[in-house]
């Protein structure tokens, strides 16, 4: 007689023990309220709005009709890689040279690889939070141990020197963050980072993770600052990027690394065999992206203008706690006021239950911030046009006024 198993019991335990994607679960959920004829306005993914730029979209063509369609190197074709250490000099004051250079399947992609040839088991992987949802994730795939770091509203979301200071261990081997910041929006300043550089370089053996994919969304007039520039790290800094932000590429899957030849090495061995080489088409196209830099410039004035809008319109909500995010496409408003607060049928105990319930409610698609670690928080998108984020913005007003 068969005895009839859990089917989850079958999974490996790396499996069960992860969490699914919130962003992507909200996503989803979004997906089916619309299906069913609810006018949904779906403000919970990270994707610009906007088309990839022409002079890329015609590379990729020309690619395909020249035939460019075989398997390329493990770590991208040498025009690309040649091409974004080209960028890393003039973009990011970082020299490296083509064979510091990886090529991935998307920035996530990148992210995965560099922690899984870097973290041993029991190895401590410092997070500044609040952070994107798959950091903790990733690091739970590479066995090792999440350390988050809290950066305080008051301080935009960022976490202080002293905090680092304090929380590195004999343990400690990745400090990982992101500037500018999903899903705040906050950017570290020069000073900022080069003060946390500081901290790092009494440490010999920490190495910084620095996921800069919103680089070209970033409003601050001092511009975008890497901390892979500073000598004195450079060689422990991995530099992460791609082009699905700043260039409106999220489907082509393009990310890549910059990193001391001896870790690009390492990722070339993991990637060679479990990926290979990413799309052929989509690196072809990649190599002419930083041709014309207007489309990123007239996405970030976009983007601008959305914050402003979104944020006046929030600040009008009662309860909720506002910044100012200085890049990428997000408001991260607290929204811990209304716990404990009910419409009579439901009740709200944290930010994860608000979300979902203006999703239900309203058809306003949000992500609570319990995965981004900041659970008084819900991250907005602002990648939609003005009239969609002033509808949504008036739903979630309309809503929050029912709860008492």
């Amino acid at each position: 007689m068969s005895v009839m198993v859990e089917t989850a019991n079958l999974l490996a335990d790396r499996i069960n023990n992860l969490e699914e994607s919130a962003t992507l679960a909200m996503s989803k959920k979004s997906r089916e309220l619309a299906a069913q004829g609810h006018k949904v306005i779906n403000l919970s993914i990270g994707e610009p709005d906007f088309k990839t730029p022409k002079h890329i979209c015609e590379a990729a063509k020309q690619a395909i009709d020249n035939g460019f369609h075989a398997y390329t190197p493990v770590a991208g074709i040498p025009e690309l890689r040649k091409v974004i250490a080209e960028k890393f000099k003039r973009d990011n004051n970082i020299d490296w040279k083509p064979e510091n250079v990886i090529v991935s399947t998307g920035a996530k992609h990148s992210l995965a690889n560099a922690l899984a040839v870097m973290v041993n088991p029991g190895d401590e992987v410092i997070i500044f939070a609040p952070y994107w949802v798959s950091y903790s994730e990733m690091v739970k795939l590479a066995e090792g141990t999440s350390v988050i770091l809290e950066g305080a509203f008051d301080n935009d979301f960022k976490v202080t020197p002293e905090q680092l200071e304090a929380a590195i261990t004999d343990r400690t081997k990745v400090v990982m963050y992101a500037s500018p910041n999903n899903p705040t929006g906050s950017v570290y300043s020069e000073a900022e980072l080069r003060a946390i550089a500081a901290v790092i370089e009494k440490h010999e053996n920490v190495f910084v993770l620095a996921d800069e994919i919103y680089e070209y969304i970033n409003f601050r007039e001092e511009g975008h600052f890497s901390i892979g520039s500073i000598p004195a790290i450079k060689e422990r800094v991995i530099t992460v990027n791609g082009m699905a932000k700043g260039f409106a590429m999220t489907g082509w899957r393009i990310g890549f690394i910059g990193a001391a030849k001896w870790i690009v090495d390492g990722i070339d061995k993991l990637q060679g065999q479990v990926t290979s080489g990413t799309n052929s088409i989509a690196q072809r196209a990649s190599v002419v992206a930083w041709d014309d830099m207007t489309a990123p410039e007239t996405m970030k004035r976009a983007y601008l203008v959305r914050r402003d809008l979104v944020i006046g319109l929030l600040k009008e909500i009662e309860g909720f706690k506002v910044n100012v995010p200085e890049g990428a496409f997000y408001a991260f408003p607290d929204v811990s006021y209304y716990f404990g607060k009910t419409d009579g049928e439901v009740t709200i105990n944290n930010s994860d239950d608000l979300s979902m319930w203006l999703l239900e409610k309203v058809f306003v698609a949000t992500v609570g911030g319990g995965s981004f670690g900041a659970p008084n928080c819900i991250r907005i998108s602002t990648a939609a046009s003005d009239e969609a984020l002033k509808e949504a913005v008036a739903r979630i007003k309309s809503a929050v006024e029912t709860l008492k």
